[in-house]
């Protein structure tokens, strides 16, 4: 299992947490334009127009910044589902789920390119859901949400619901935000992954294969 590179320390005054956006911001540039190889910690602190010591304050090496930009993405996220939720409160199931992937898809096109670099080259980097912080917010708001329609699930163990229509979820929107092919829009996708997501929510849960009978050995 790879090892997530970690940062050194978090930024608890206003000042730090602004120098570390500007670090990250100008990891995403550099990334983006240079590629992986030509990427160091030099270049990025002149981009981002800090020293290399102020840079190393908070991370210990590329890797540990890349990490940090997937926290970010998952951050982001989260801030734009809690934005379309709270601006557009729905009265069905359907139609959170509906929300819920339409956001997903607007944060994947903040920053298409650097979020294509991190998901095909990078995955390894990216934060299991145990340890991000983000990521397991997204989980509590979608538990929640079933939770509050749980009457309109067929699903027994809701934490595992939670976990799979995420996962349903992200890889269609992944796909709409990257790799869509020519003749599908993004937009079909994230309305198949609804459909998807509410077949899986509707279906009854398939009860463990029965184990077939043994035959009695006939008494001489």
């Amino acid at each position: 299992m790879t090892s997530i590179p970690q940062p050194r320390k978090s930024p608890r005054q206003l000042r730090s947490q602004q120098t570390v956006d500007t670090i990250l911001r100008a990891t995403a540039r550099v990334l983006v334009e240079r590629g992986y190889a030509a990427t160091n910690t030099n270049l990025i602190a002149e981009t981002a127009g800090v020293s290399v010591g102020s840079l190393y304050q908070y991370f210990p090496n590329k890797n540990a910044l890349i990490a940090a930009l997937h926290e970010r993405h998952d951050q982001q996220r989260l801030d734009i589902i809690d934005r379309v939720l709270a601006g557009s409160p729905a009265a069905t199931l359907r139609e959170r789920v509906a929300a819920i992937a339409a956001a997903m898809l607007q944060a994947h096109l903040l920053e298409p390119a650097l979020h294509r670099v991190l998901e095909q080259e990078f995955p390894l980097f990216e934060h299991p859901l145990e340890h991000s912080a983000a990521a397991q917010d997204l989980h509590r708001r979608m538990r929640h949400l079933f939770e509050l329609h749980r009457d309109e699930i067929a699903r027994a163990d809701r934490d595992l619901a939670t976990y799979v229509a995420l996962r349903i979820m992200e890889s269609l929107v992944n796909a709409a935000a990257q790799e869509t092919p020519a003749c599908f829009a993004p937009a079909r996708l994230q309305a198949a992954a609804v459909d998807a997501v509410m077949g899986y929510l509707g279906q009854p849960e398939t009860a463990a294969p029965a184990q077939p009978a043994r035959k009695r050995r006939a008494r001489g």
